[in-house]
């Protein structure tokens, strides 16, 4: 038997108009410990009157009672998208790259629902304004001087009609809201230098470089490793739909150049300019490089999403 329980409610998304509540149950106080270390903090009482909160259940003295989940060595864990719910047993609370994976995709349907564009990016806080970044996960690691900007190190971002917001605490802790983005930014890799060192792109072509998420030979689509309930041409045309409404203008940045990568000064310097919105559009002439690479981009995104693609997508 369970002699006591611990409580403790949070959020994910720090809008008080597009969060997506969470009330964590558990059988150890150390959970509860970590999990409100993840979620943002919210009003006393403010999940009581939330039409569609999530509930994460921890069972530490259990280690194994499910048939099935995402295992580990002290335990295991099960999300249920449909009952807004995630299971941990043993000590997969411990896990916070998981936990917050986990949490990503349990939030995305609320987020979605309440009017936001859930995306897994990243907010830059740099010259006064708000830059949305997509990039791979490895450029953001090896650039000090990208972190140094980020609003938060976690990927996910909640853009709101008037607002945006990271899913998780930021490194000043208190729940902060922001403007819109001003600038979109799109991080790709290519050693070839088939692509440009920066370009300006439409918001078809950001949604098509977004939906590749390319990576010197790889496609990462939606620059996102993680599950996720949504379907990425859906959400890579939400961006779209977004870019077009807003007419938020939006680069591609290559993040090599003669084949090597550049440092985190450099691409800084490539994100300023962007943000200067003074660039013209800009395009490599028709090489083999290029007319190769989008042969790999029109392989890939056929293969994997059809022919039905938005008219506007392009390379």
């Amino acid at each position: 038997s369970i002699s006591s329980l611990y409580v403790q409610d949070g959020a994910i998304g720090s809008s008080a108009e597009c969060d997506a509540k969470v009330r964590v149950i558990s059988d150890n106080p150390s959970a509860i410990m970590s999990l409100s270390n993840i979620l943002q903090k919210i009003p006393d009482r403010a999940i009581s009157h939330d039409t569609c909160p999530l509930t994460i259940y921890v069972a530490s003295s259990i280690r194994n009672a499910l048939g099935s989940g995402t295992q580990y060595a002290n335990g295991v864990a099960v999300a249920d998208i449909e009952r807004s719910s995630l299971i941990l047993c043993g000590k997969a609370f411990a896990d916070s790259a998981m936990l917050k994976d986990a949490l990503t995709a349990l939030a995305a349907p609320i987020l979605s629902a309440r009017g936001g564009l859930p995306v897994p990016g990243w907010l830059l806080s740099s010259g006064g304004s708000i830059v949305l970044l997509f990039a791979p996960v490895e450029v953001i690691k090896s650039c000090s001087e990208i972190q140094d900007v980020l609003v938060s190190t976690d990927s996910g971002v909640v853009i709101c009609s008037k607002q945006s917001s990271v899913l998780f605490p930021t490194k000043s802790r208190p729940p902060q809201l922001f403007t819109k983005p001003a600038t979109v930014v799109v991080v790709s890799s290519d050693s070839t230098d088939a692509l440009p060192l920066v370009s300006k792109l439409s918001p078809g072509q950001a949604a098509y470089h977004f939906l590749a998420g390319y990576e010197d030979g790889k496609f990462i689509p939606a620059y996102n490793r993680a599950p996720s309930p949504f379907d990425q041409l859906a959400l890579a045309n939400s961006l779209f739909l977004h870019l077009k409404k807003d007419k938020t203008p939006t680069y591609l940045i290559n993040a090599k150049s003669s084949g090597k990568q550049i440092d985190g000064k450099d691409l800084m310097r490539l994100i300023e300019l962007a943000q200067s919105n003074g660039m013209p559009d800009s395009t490599k002439p028709e090489d083999t490089r290029v007319a190769e690479l989008k042969g790999k981009y029109r392989g890939f995104i056929s293969s994997k999403f059809g022919k039905c693609l938005p008219e506007e997508f392009s390379f």
